[in-house]
């Protein structure tokens, strides 16, 4: 069995690499946005992902993304966030 915070960390690394993955002019069109879902760990059991884009303070104009993964049933979790910058 996978250790649970590794697990949880995978999945939200694994969730923001694809949000950073997005394009400058999609990421600007659902900016603020926040959304969340239920979905399964590799060992099966059901988790929470939410995943939330919002524009930075400082820098400003910069995008920032915040995925976290949640176990309710365990009462853990962890986060993943990325600071990205208009392309130049």
């Amino acid at each position: 069995m996978t250790d649970a915070p590794d697990e949880l960390t995978a999945m939200a690394q694994e969730e923001l690499t694809a949000a950073c993955a997005m394009t400058w002019p999609e990421l600007k069109r659902i900016t603020p946005w926040g959304d969340s879902f239920e979905g399964f760990a590799p060992s099966g059991r059901t988790v929470e992902v939410e995943r939330r884009y919002l524009w930075a303070h400082d820098p400003e104009g910069a995008i920032v993304i915040e995925v976290e993964v949640r176990d309710a049933a365990a009462r853990t979790g962890v986060e993943a966030r990325a600071l990205l910058h208009a392309p130049i």
